[in-house]
């Protein structure tokens, strides 16, 4: 039975987790704009970025901080597609990440810099926050601590 059992923990901590998905910039706009009422916080981040990992966490505590509140926090990968497998995954599941995890499914990158915001020059970490309610958009070309954060989109100036 003890034998059983052990097999059942194994099995069930070996379950996949959350997995990144690819996103176009058609989905991104139509993602936002189905969240009426809802504060956005986008991070995009990349694996190699020792910044972006540091700040990782503080977006998981804010997304799990505030259930109750219409926030969503997305993670968007930078690194290539062709990382999705092998290493964004297996990152994503090292560092038991719960929020949701996008790679933009865009060949260009330059194109998505561009659309997420025109002053962008492409460095991570950066963060969007969107409030749709009031249409207010900010975008951070820098890393967060967790006050940062938390005053950024909980508590808006």
């Amino acid at each position: 039975m003890k034998f059983l059992f052990a097999i059942l923990i194994c099995l069930l901590s070996s379950r996949a987790g959350a997995q990144a998905k690819l996103l176009s910039l058609k989905d991104f706009d139509q993602r936002l704009a189905n969240g009426k009422d809802t504060t956005f916080v986008i991070n995009f981040w990349a694996t190699w970025c020792a910044p972006c990992v540091q700040e990782l966490p503080y977006f998981e505590r804010l997304r799990k901080e505030n259930k109750a509140l219409p926030l969503q926090v997305l993670l968007i990968s930078v690194d290539s597609r062709s990382k999705l497998e092998k290493l964004v995954n297996p990152f994503i599941k090292t560092h038991q990440i719960e929020s949701e995890v996008y790679i933009f499914d865009e060949p260009d990158q330059q194109k998505f810099i561009d659309h997420v915001d025109k002053n962008w020059r492409g460095s991570v970490p950066a963060t969007l926050v969107v409030n749709t309610a009031s249409s207010r958009r900010s975008f951070y070309e820098r890393e967060f601590s967790y006050e940062e954060l938390k005053s950024l989109t909980i508590n808006p100036e």
